[in-house]
């Protein structure tokens, strides 16, 4: 008798577990790539940069992350914009990045770009307005800035701004820096107006710009400022003429420009506004733009007795208590000027002699070689 023989049932795939394994097996093999990927991108936003030696790099203003980092790559700053572009969305830092010059350090990575962007400071520039300076020389040097951008609206008022140093970026606008100059100002003027000396025969800040903007033209000595200022002072107390000479040359060149001479006998005695000759107290308006410190030199004057000043001859002041005193400094400056002319024009006669002598040693060595 033979045994029956047993046949073995083979079990069908299943088709969910093979759709299973197989999207498993993608997620897995999706994982290992995206990780490397991902490795592969970080490893690259912290490696060191391409460039060698430090370089100046321009974010436009209103520019986007897309924008930047292709610039970037454009200028050989970084390898990959991709991987700039997505660093810095994954650090949300995307909307942080500000207008402005940077400096880049050589083999800067991807990461210290990005951390130069949007935590450093953009490379300031600035500009020097000297004391003294009118409104209209303000306007013609921010013109003359050219890392500056735009129009001037018009030219402040005279004494409105502060003569400093001030710092901004490249394509900053020259009517942000005239703010700038009148809020530094407006600042100044306030704490040295809180903190005068009482009696002052100046009833507002207005008028202390005014003789500010006077001892800021007659001295261009710190140290003078406070005497020069008690001068004014007392003659305004004592109903005396101010008898400054700046304020008639402002009267005539209205503060654009120099006059580039002296005073006329007619023009000393044309009644003006701010013709301190023949007006009493103080002129109309500031002649410039005083500094911090005239403003405070009227604010706080030398207590002195002197009611006169002339120059001295060696870029000070001579300062005097009567007239008659004031007569001898006034005789002394004179004689100073006259020597100094005098030298000038015999040094002048000198050069004029040493020329014709070249000249004519030339001619007789050319006649000699013929």
């Amino acid at each position: 008798m033979f045994g029956k023989r047993k046949n073995k049932i083979r079990k069908k795939p299943n088709k969910f577990v093979q759709v299973a394994n197989a999207f498993m097996s993608l997620i897995i093999l999706g994982l290992v790539i995206g990780g490397g990927l991902i490795y592969y991108g970080i490893s690259q936003f912290n490696a060191d940069g391409p460039v060698d030696s430090e370089i100046i790099f321009a974010v436009p203003q209103g520019a986007g992350v897309s924008t930047i980092a292709r610039k970037l790559q454009d200028e050989g700053v970084i390898t990959n914009s991709f991987i700039f572009r997505f660093g810095t969305v994954a650090l949300d830092k995307d909307t942080e990045i500000k207008a402005g010059e940077y400096r880049i350090a050589a083999n800067s990575s991807m990461r210290d770009i990005l951390t130069e962007l949007t935590e450093g400071r953009a490379i300031q520039y600035n500009v020097t307005i000297p004391e003294g300076f009118t409104s209209w020389q303000i306007v013609e040097r921010l013109k003359a800035a050219e890392l500056l951008t735009g129009e001037i609206d018009e030219i402040p008022a005279e004494g409105d701004l502060l003569p400093n140093t001030y710092n901004f970026e490249r394509g900053a606008t020259r009517q942000s820096v005239l703010e700038q100059m009148k809020v530094a100002h407006d600042e100044a003027l306030a704490e040295i107006w809180e903190n005068r000396v009482e009696g002052l025969p100046i009833e507002t800040p207005e008028e202390l710009v005014i003789l500010a903007s006077i001892v800021e033209k007659e001295t261009g000595l710190a140290e003078e400022r406070p005497e020069v200022a008690g001068v004014f002072i007392n003659r305004l107390n004592k109903g005396m003429r101010l008898q400054s000479d700046p304020t008639i040359i402002y009267g005539i060149t209205k503060g654009e420009g120099v006059l580039g001479r002296g005073l006329k006998r007619s023009e000393i005695d044309a009644k003006t506004e701010y013709n301190t000759y023949q007006i009493d107290g103080l002129p109309v308006g500031p002649i410039a733009n005083p500094g911090i410190e005239s403003m405070k030199a009227v604010a706080n004057p030398a207590e002195t007795d002197a009611l006169y000043f002339v120059a001295d001859g060696s870029g000070g002041h001579a300062f005097a208590n009567t007239y008659k005193e004031h007569q001898a400094n006034v005789a002394a400056w004179r004689k100073i000027e006259k020597e100094r002319i005098a030298a000038e024009e015999a040094a002048a006669q000198a050069e004029k002699e040493a020329l014709e002598q070249e000249e004519a040693e030339k001619l007789d060595e050319d006649s000699s070689n013929q």
